[in-house]
């Protein structure tokens, strides 16, 4: 107990004069107001004021995707104008407005002043720091070369993170407006139609068909409408958990996803996409080609292709060549294959997979685009018949009684 709370850190706030006194403002992550005082004077920086920030109204922060990235083109661009490693680390961290990240990046810090390496350091956060990033950090320190490794870290994380943004966009759109369609649509079987109903039962007469099929769906709807809600959540509930639980449900899941129309070929070329960029980062920083295909079978996105990717690691582990293995699958496309084959005689394998990526996630951009375009009128037709079903049934009667008289 007493050990954890002598590793807690709080945010501070801090005030110091250079060796030209000059005043400088920032804030950091430490354990205590010693601890701050001794990293500031260690930057040959002179401590004029330091504050504790109270922490008892901050909510936490999330880390995303989105913060390592970042994250990891401050640190390339840091070193690659010489700056040192653990005053890299201070300096981004003390900038970060996420309280989450800056105490993450200041814990790597004092990882590292302990004498571990910056891979070690990373690996002991999984959770934000998966093994390709950690490999990629250890190919780069072994081989000198951190802050260019770094660099193709950043690219890599802005580039798949921009993939899987379009692949939200492509999915959450049509999603979304579904959801409102049965929310009007809920709202008027509700509220609208029981006032028809009423007005209905004073004619006498016999109701349309129509007519009569919406009253009952309304009656259904307020009567036993919270059954359908908890069949609903339930039956969402029990897809995610199978999805988790179960690889070979995941699998049928990815699988049938990838057979869609219109978002089975958008998520066929990210997981292509992925696939490629993720190839061409690992092959570059000189990982071997069987080690580098393990993560790259994680990084797909997709169960269908990381289990493709896996059984080209099984071929190529066994001496067959890379674009012989890929065929063999038959989930990449020809061109792609053909691509690799190039790269693989010409001894160019992460040039031909970068450009592999460039194509494909232009290809998904421009798919994106195009299933929005697409998307657009056919669902202002389903809204239309939803809700102007509903007018109709409403005014069916109305207009068979102005028939009669």
């Amino acid at each position: 107990m007493a050990e954890t709370l002598a590793a807690k850190q709080f945010p501070f706030t801090w005030e110091a004069k250079d060796i030209r006194g000059t005043r400088i403002r920032g804030k950091t992550m430490a354990t205590n107001e010693a601890a701050v005082r001794a990293s500031l004077r260690r930057q040959g920086l002179v401590p004029t004021r330091i504050r504790k920030k109270s922490t008892l109204f901050q909510a936490r922060q999330k880390i995303t995707t989105e913060d390592i990235a970042i994250f990891s083109r401050q640190l390339a661009t840091m070193m690659a104008a010489g700056i040192p490693l653990v005053q890299a680390f201070d300096i981004v961290g003390s900038g970060h407005e996420n309280q989450s990240m800056q105490k993450l990046i200041m814990s790597i810090k004092t990882e590292i002043e302990g004498g571990a390496t910056l891979a070690e350091s990373l690996g002991k956060h999984p959770v934000y720091f998966d093994d390709l990033f950690v490999n990629l950090v250890a190919a780069g320190e072994q081989s000198g070369a951190l802050e260019t490794l770094l660099d193709k870290i950043a690219t890599y994380k802005e580039k798949t993170e921009a993939i899987k943004k379009k692949i939200k966009k492509a999915l959450t759109y049509p999603t979304a407006v579904v959801v409102v369609a049965i929310v009007v649509t809920v709202i008027l079987l509700i509220y609208v139609i029981p006032t028809f109903e009423s007005l209905f039962s004073s004619f006498g007469a016999d109701l349309p068909a129509f007519t009569r099929m919406v009253v009952d769906l309304s009656v259904f709807v307020r009567t036993k409408g919270w059954l359908l809600l908890i069949l609903g959540v339930a039956g969402i509930s029990a897809l995610v958990f199978f999805k988790k639980r179960s690889r070979k449900f995941a699998h049928f899941l990815d699988r049938t996803m990838l057979k869609l129309p219109l978002i089975g070929e958008i998520l066929k070329k990210a997981a292509i996409a992925r696939y490629a960029r993720t190839l061409s980062t690992m092959f570059a920083a000189g990982v071997p080609l069987v080690e580098a295909l393990e993560s790259v079978a994680g990084a797909t996105g997709n169960i269908v292709y990381q289990e493709g990717v896996l059984d080209i690691r099984e071929e190529v582990s066994t001496g067959q060549r890379l674009a012989r293995s890929m065929e063999m699958t038959e989930l990449f496309p020809n061109m792609v294959v053909q691509m690799v084959a190039v790269g693989e005689e010409s001894g160019s394998l992460d040039e031909m997979a970068a450009k592999v990526a460039d194509f494909y996630e232009a290809e998904v951009d421009a798919a994106v685009d195009n299933l929005s375009s697409l998307l657009e009128p056919a669902i202002m037709a389903i809204l239309g018949i939803l809700v102007g079903g509903l007018v109709v049934a409403m005014y069916l009667p109305i207009f068979k009684l102005g028939a009669v008289i």
